[in-house]
């Protein structure tokens, strides 16, 4: 059987307010505690393992380090998924980008997970100085990446819900990302080599299949969003692609345990169809795919991956 990851991205309430401009995000408010619980159930439930790319700052603070000891003691694999929770790494300077993944690193590991050695930019912002600090470091592999069309789209989004002064140029990428590898590759850089893991999106049509898109879907038509995320699977099946899909907290919190969030997609869903939803899709996963982590897909991705220069990508 091929193999399929599962990763979840554990942006905190604070993070989603402090991208859109609220200024109610220095009051750090929180829905691990409602929202890691539930998750770790669903995941129990269908007995798989899966990677959280944990944010450093939440690590620090006793309902972050709880949640890290809760997700460590079941088994899944702890990532380093920023400090701070900026989506526009891409502007960091490289000093910045070091003490970035470094903060984190001692967060996590102080909170009792092991050392992390993935890592995912937050809004999926990647550039070739954070890939060099991560190889300097001993990361095996980055997961940074969304293939698709849409981020423009996502971004005038953004800006357009935003509060005036919280527009973000360069969030999600631009069109070009629509030409980026939907598999497992691996970057050269002048520090050394890494894994690139892609979000995956759906084969052909690159547009996204993860957990907050379907919710999109559903909104819509739960249909649609099963339809979607069936297709995407045949997809994946047909031309050989071993999915990534990537979930965060949102996709079991309902509009009450996430206040300030009316703007975010899918978040009319309530939080029990959304857990229905996320039961559905790993279900459908696993009927097709040996469902692993994202640091145990890296591994079985193999020797054979074809070679990226980071070189092309832009610097801070």
């Amino acid at each position: 059987m091929n193999v399929a990851s599962v990763s979840l991205d554990l942006d905190n309430l604070w993070a989603y307010l402090k991208t859109h401009g609220d200024p109610a995000w220095e009051r750090r408010p929180s829905f691990l505690p409602a929202a890691v619980p539930r998750l770790l159930e669903v995941f129990a439930e269908q007995g798989l393992t899966a990677t959280v790319f944990v944010v450093g700052a939440d690590a620090e603070r006793d309902d972050g380090a709880a949640a890290v000891a809760s997700i460590t003691a079941a088994g899944h694999e702890v990532a380093n998924h920023s400090h701070r929770h900026e989506p526009w790494l891409h502007r960091y300077s490289r000093a910045e980008l070091a003490e970035e993944v470094a903060r984190a690193e001692e967060a996590i590991t102080a909170a009792g997970a092991p050392r992390p050695v993935g890592f995912r930019g937050p809004g999926y912002s990647v550039t070739r100085d954070l890939l060099e600090v991560l190889a300097e470091r001993g990361y095996r592999y980055d997961a940074s990446t969304l293939p698709t069309w849409i981020g423009p789209l996502a971004r005038a989004y953004h800006n357009r819900t935003a509060p005036p002064g919280a527009e973000r140029d360069g969030l999600f990428g631009g069109f070009s990302r629509v030409l980026a590898p939907n598999a497992p590759y691996r970057w050269r850089t002048a520090a050394g080599e890494l894994v690139e893991l892609p979000v995956t999106t759906m084969p052909l049509l690159r547009v996204p299949i993860h957990g907050s898109y379907l919710l999109q879907l559903h909104q819509v038509s739960p249909r649609l969003a099963r339809g979607h995320f069936g297709a995407a699977l045949r997809l994946c099946r047909a031309l050989g692609v071993s999915p990534s899909l990537l979930l965060h907290p949102t996709d079991v919190l309902g509009a009450a345990e996430a206040p300030g969030m009316e703007f975010f997609p899918g978040m009319a869903v309530p939080g029990a169809r959304k857990v229905e939803l996320l039961r559905w899709v790993l279900a459908a996963l696993r009927r097709h795919f040996e469902v692993v982590g994202t640091g145990e897909h890296v591994a079985r991705a193999g020797s054979g991956l074809r070679d990226r220069d980071a070189g092309r990508l832009a610097r801070c």
